[in-house]
């Protein structure tokens, strides 16, 4: 398993550093930094501040901040940008975006948890413009084109 240091500065003294909840786990859960209680109505979208701005070691390194599984599928509550990006260059606070598809209101409480945060090594592409792609089995088939 490839493993590198990840720099956590706490900008809230209420900030909660990202923690893997079990041995297996991909990511590190985020919690809400909130003075108090956030509700977010049907449709709406709202800014939740972690309190955390991060370090990462270079440009061979990105996070990406990914909903939880739970809000999602129980209450409709998702990342607004469905992944959040980001650069090893940034060095602001974390904060998610967290809209409600539901059609019911759901209230953020200080301390929840309300998202991951996945460290993943990151490949830089060389583009080259080509006048023909190499072909393959599927072409230009698009959505539903394999089946089902």
């Amino acid at each position: 398993m490839k493993q590198m240091k990840l720099f956590v500065k706490k900008l809230d003294p209420r900030a909660q550093l990202p923690a893997y909840q079990t041995p297996g786990a991909a990511a590190m859960d985020l919690t809400a930094v909130l003075d108090a209680p956030v509700t977010i109505a049907p449709r709406a979208l709202v800014p939740v501040p972690t309190g955390l701005a991060i370090a990462l070691p270079d440009a061979g390194w990105t996070a990406l901040v990914l909903a939880r599984s739970g809000l999602g599928i129980k209450h409709g509550i998702a990342p607004a940008n469905a992944v959040g990006v980001i650069d090893s260059d940034y060095r602001g606070e974390i904060q998610v975006g967290l809209t409600n598809l539901s059609d019911t209101p759901y209230t953020i409480h200080p301390g929840d948890r309300i998202a991951q945060l996945m460290v993943v090594p990151v490949a830089r592409a060389g583009v080259l413009e080509l006048e023909e792609l190499p072909p393959t089995a599927r072409g230009a088939g698009g959505f539903g084109s394999t089946g089902r």
